[in-house]
């Protein structure tokens, strides 16, 4: 299964572990399918550690669920931040610099490293990491892998 976000700086299309983290991948391919991540600004930009979105009030606070509450991370010990291109789902009030462990592998890019490195290229907020320039998420197209549907 993958998905394809397209963004004002060209299309990532990120390959989902939807086998292993579950809820994970059940809840953001439905937050996809409702279109909640159209119009989702990149709200944090790291060179070279990471570029965050999917917050709806652009803030890196906010993000909802499709149960509208908080669920359990799916850690395991293989699906880690090995990687560029490596997709997690953030969760609050951890150390955004412990990633392995404290946050949910479910993916990773398969096409559109390019469109990274553009990402990282934006001036920055020096304090916040926030992109100067806003870019956004325009929309996700949901792509069924036909090999997994045979099961």
């Amino acid at each position: 299964m993958s998905v394809t976000l397209h963004t004002d700086l060209g299309d990532i299309k990120i390959e989902l572990f939807c086998d292993r983290p579950r809820k994970t991948c059940e809840n953001f391919l439905a937050l996809c399918a409702s279109g909640y991540y159209n119009g989702c600004l990149f709200h944090r930009n790291i060179q070279s550690f990471i570029v965050q979105t999917g917050d709806r009030s652009n803030s890196g606070k906010g993000g909802n669920s499709i149960w509208k509450k908080k669920f359990h991370d799916e850690i395991f010990d293989d699906l880690r931040h090995s990687k560029r291109g490596i997709v997690s789902m953030a969760n609050s009030g951890l150390n955004l610099l412990l990633l392995d462990g404290k946050y949910t592998v479910f993916g990773h890019v398969i096409n559109g490293l390019e469109v990274l490195d553009e990402l990282e290229k934006l001036p920055v907020n020096e304090k916040t990491f926030r992109p100067l320039r806003e870019v956004a998420i325009q929309s996700v197209t949901i792509h069924a892998n036909p090999i997994a549907d045979l099961d």
